[in-house]
């Protein structure tokens, strides 16, 4: 075993690197993707010639509570001065938010007379499924151009990073949840002790908090590296998770396993002071399926980092063959995870020739640190690729559907994560 406090082999020590968590000093490296600009800064065609600034992409380990995490180079105030992500472009997840609104509702039994709060909450991409059954929302998002398009769908929205400052400020103006949801930004998050301790402000003594994040176990197990980038700061294990929320007298009481996103976990947590839904078997079972996955040993996390460079590896020789063959290689997709493997793989235009992606916000931008120019999806039928490079691979099914054509004339989609497999 390795001992407490000592780098295991091949990690570099940071003597300002603390746990975002608990503050212990972070001493051990998961995986180091070299340098990489942040992932959702796209750029116009006249910043093509400027500076662009990279950061490291290191991702570390607390020894003490095995929080997975990246240091943060960049607020997030500035990351979500404008922010580049909509929701509402994958049919999708639109139908896991429906469901869940309408899963939710009926189990906490929500009304009229019910206030459901969304931290993080987009475009409105979720909320607008809880105000059509006429249960009052508010959504709380940090991005001023994303929280515009929600509240033109109707969606009450409060423009702001949520925290103890603002759980506070709406507390005392009368407004507490019985439901307050997030989908993928507990991981958006740098100070995880005010955000979590905000959420016990806000809610109401027997409420409920559920958060939906990617699962650390299926990352690791599935060569996920792609899904880590400086907009997300950390990643959970159930563990951890139980261990922040506890830390803030929060209690797990449930979970579920997800097919989003590669595999998450929706937590249901309330407050320690209300005993009235005891913790279920599926927190027991799936916190003992971490602990024998060893989750809490450091062992566990040393071998990633051989894993991730081996994926490098095959996606590589791929493309060298295909480009050798003769191939054209188009991507679909402009998500933060594409960016993190194109810089890491170092796939720029030699490999890819363009990418495509439904949101106008991104077309006729290029993806940061590559510069691969991004058009919309009618760009495939242009060009006929013979490989279309799919780098949301979360929703390849969806991508596949929607892109059928691309087999008309002998196109093939490519995924590159967990390993390069091509669906003819």
């Amino acid at each position: 075993m390795t001992t407490p406090g000592r780098p295991i082999a091949g990690c570099s020590l940071d003597a300002d690197a603390a746990c975002l968590f608990c503050r212990a000093p972070l001493r051990h490296t998961l995986v180091d993707l070299g340098m990489s600009p942040l992932c959702e800064s796209y750029l116009a065609a006249d910043q093509l010639n400027q500076m662009e600034p990279f950061y490291p992409l290191r991702v570390w380990v607390c020894e003490e509570c095995f929080l997975v995490q990246v240091q943060e180079y960049v607020r997030p105030e500035q990351i979500f001065s404008d922010y580049a992500y909509f929701s509402s472009y994958s049919d999708s997840w639109l139908q896991h938010a429906k469901r869940y609104a309408e899963l939710a509702a009926k189990r906490f039994g929500l009304s009229a007379r019910s206030q459901v709060v969304e931290v993080g909450s987009n475009d409105g991409y979720l909320l607008q499924y809880f105000v059509a059954q006429g249960i009052p929302a508010l959504g709380i998002e940090p991005a001023a151009n994303v929280a515009r398009v929600a509240v033109d769908r109707g969606v009450p929205t409060l423009t702001a990073m949520f925290g103890t400052e603002v759980a506070r400020t709406l507390a005392a103006d009368g407004t507490q949840a019985d439901l307050i949801c997030g989908a993928n930004v507990l991981a958006q998050v740098s100070d995880l002790n005010d955000f979590v301790a905000g959420l016990k402000i806000l809610l109401k003594p027997r409420g409920v908090v559920t958060i939906e994040f990617p699962h650390l176990m299926r990352l690791m197990e599935e060569n996920q590296f792609d899904t880590i980038y400086h907009e997300h700061f950390s990643y959970f294990s159930l563990i951890t998770a139980e261990r922040i929320f506890g830390a803030h007298c929060l209690v797990i009481f449930d979970v579920e396993e997800l097919p989003t996103h590669g595999g998450s976990l929706r937590i249901y947590a309330r407050h320690l002071e209300d005993d009235g839904r005891p913790v279920g078997p599926r927190v027991h079972e799936l916190r003992a399926r971490e602990e024998m996955a060893g989750f809490t040993r450091l062992e566990r996390f040393a071998t990633f980092g051989e894993q991730v460079k081996e994926t490098k590896r095959k996606l590589l020789d791929f493309l060298i063959t295909a480009r050798r063959q003769g191939k054209t290689v188009a991507g679909y997709g402009a998500p933060g995870k594409g960016n993190t493997l194109l810089n890491y793989c170092g796939i720029r235009t030699d490999f890819l020739d363009y990418t495509v992606d439904r949101s106008p916000h991104k077309q006729g931008k290029f993806l940061p640190g590559t510069h691969v120019p991004i058009f919309h999806p009618d760009k495939l039928s242009e060009t006929r690729p013979d490989y279309v490079l799919i780098l949301p691979w979360n929703i390849k099914d969806e991508i596949m559907e929607q892109m059928a054509h691309v087999r008309e004339w002998g196109g093939q989609f490519v995924v590159p994560i967990p390993e390069v497999k091509i669906y003819p």
